[in-house]
């Protein structure tokens, strides 16, 4: 985790936070913005990475105390009331804003439906869960989207601690479905083995981005306004991958559990056998189980050394080395991919281009090396403008960009290049006296497959021939076409 950009707070105000009390902050079990360990007392996750960061820099105070038996509406309150500074993550909703103060946010995830397999439940987009009983956890963001949608008779809101009621209930067939955060029930699932329950659909639409939450007071205004520059500046996206591969590493741990009861078993069924044996068999079994246990242990070693080598061998070729997006290796891959699921499910495909407007006049004038810091500036631009975890951008060759962006339509990617834009524009790189030094800018040229019958190669032609109508236009502008 870093800084993009230097942020200066005046030694004034460092002086004042520095001088407050100990900030109480209160964390919700949410993979994977917050995670509370097996000890109970310990958090971690990107939203508290992401605060003990800036709290760091800010010299700031803090307790995160440990409440588990308090609910996601109980500890909001909490907030509210002045009874704790500061709760760790939560979604913005107009309500909570005119009782507290919200950061900007740093991280966007998803919620889903959830229902025992085997349903076969006809749920095909939001509006159809007014025909179910419905579950949600009290005092969620979503809840009230749900109210507006959902029958009161027909919806059920949990007010617990956890949503392990909420679950219980759905497996024992009190309630149709559940709607839940998808990263935090992809964890649940393993953790508490709900293996007979299933995501049948992802909620796309309504994205949740999540802030930290502070109590109304004037220091803590202070205090939300110096975070808000700490974030703007921030790159999370190194904390973002490690801790969204905790479902992967939960699988794992699971499988390795689960291995190792069915050798206990084993073992203690030999053992029962063995023991009929002489004294002799028995202390030769003891010496094989020691030897074996020995190996066993060395061919784990191995297998996770072999492995993690070859998740970094993945990674290294499919990654670009200087800007550290995916390569074009990666993104051709990635375009057949998507462009095949267009086929089957007729959701709509964008596909962005971007160019660096006069680029060879800067390498000219001032070098390679100043040139690639501008691209690796820029690519973190993009970075921070493409958040869904869906989409993926990649250096497509030179001074030339792609971002593919599944289930989005023209508009919608149009407002992602116009962000991408104004991001450009902030860092204001500058440009080369040809041009009077205006700073650096980019041409981006978009194509949408919305129906028909066109091939990938087909959306890749359209999107570059909108990146040169750009060009031709003037550039530093967004130029865009839908292919249906």
């Amino acid at each position: 985790m870093h800084l993009r950009e230097s942020v200066v707070v005046s030694p004034e105000a460092l002086a004042e936070f520095s001088a407050l009390p100990p900030l109480r902050v209160l964390a919700l079990d949410a993979p994977p913005m917050a995670r509370r360990e097996a000890d109970g007392r310990t958090y971690t996750g990107i939203g508290i990475d992401v605060w003990c960061f800036v709290a760091l820099r800010l010299g700031l105070r803090y307790v995160i105390e440990p409440e588990p038996g308090l609910t996601v509406a109980e500890k909001i309150g909490r907030i509210q009331e002045g009874g704790a500074d500061v709760l760790v993550p939560l979604s913005l909703q107009p309500e909570r804003a005119r009782r507290g103060l919200f950061t900007r946010p740093y991280y966007e995830s998803r919620y889903a439906i959830i229902a025992r397999k085997g349903r076969e439940l006809a749920i095909h987009q939001m509006a159809d869960l007014a025909r179910y009983r419905v579950g949600v956890v009290h005092g969620v963001a979503f809840e009230p989207i749900l109210r507006g949608l959902v029958p009161a008779e027909r919806l059920v809101a949990y007010d617990q601690a956890s949503s392990d009621g909420m679950f219980e209930a759905l497996r024992e067939g009190a309630i149709d479905v559940a709607v839940y955060n998808r990263g935090i029930f992809a964890e649940k699932r393993y953790s508490h083995e709900y293996f007979d329950l299933e995501v049948v659909l992802i909620l796309r639409e309504y994205p949740r981005a999540y802030r930290f939450y502070f109590s109304d007071t004037p220091e803590h205004r202070r205090l939300v306004r110096a975070f808000d520059r700490y974030l703007a500046a921030m790159d999370v996206s190194d904390s973002v991958a490690q801790h969204e591969e905790g479902e992967s590493q939960l699988i794992e741990r699971y499988v390795a559990q689960r291995s190792q009861r069915v050798l206990l078993q084993v073992a203690s069924g030999v053992a029962v056998l063995l023991a009929l044996a002489s004294f002799l068999a028995l202390r030769r079994y003891r010496r094989l189980s020691r030897l074996l246990a020995e190996r066993n242990q060395y061919i784990l070693r191995q297998q996770e050394a072999l492995r993690a080598a070859n998740r970094e061998l993945e990674r290294q070729s499919q990654t670009d080395g200087l800007t550290r997006l995916a390569n074009r290796r990666h993104f051709d891959q990635a375009l057949a991919r998507e462009h095949a699921r267009w086929r089957r499910t007729g959701a709509p495909l964008s596909l962005m281009l971007l160019d660096v407007d006069h680029f060879k006049r800067v390498n000219d004038h001032y070098g390679h090396q100043v040139g690639d810091d501008y691209l690796r500036a820029i690519a973190q631009a993009l970075r921070s403008s493409v958040v869904r975890p869906a989409d993926l951008t990649a250096r497509y060759g030179g001074e030339e960009f792609a971002c593919l962006m599944p289930d989005t339509g023209s508009e919608a990617a149009r407002a992602v290049a116009e962000r991408i834009r104004e991001e450009v524009a902030r860092l204001d790189l500058p440009g080369v006296p040809e041009a009077d030094h205006a700073p650096v800018r980019l041409s981006i040229g978009i194509a949408t497959l919305a129906g028909g019958h066109a091939g990938a190669q087909d959306l890749l032609a359209a999107a570059d021939a909108q990146l040169y109508a750009a060009k031709r236009a003037g550039r530093d502008r967004v130029h865009t076409v839908v292919l249906d």
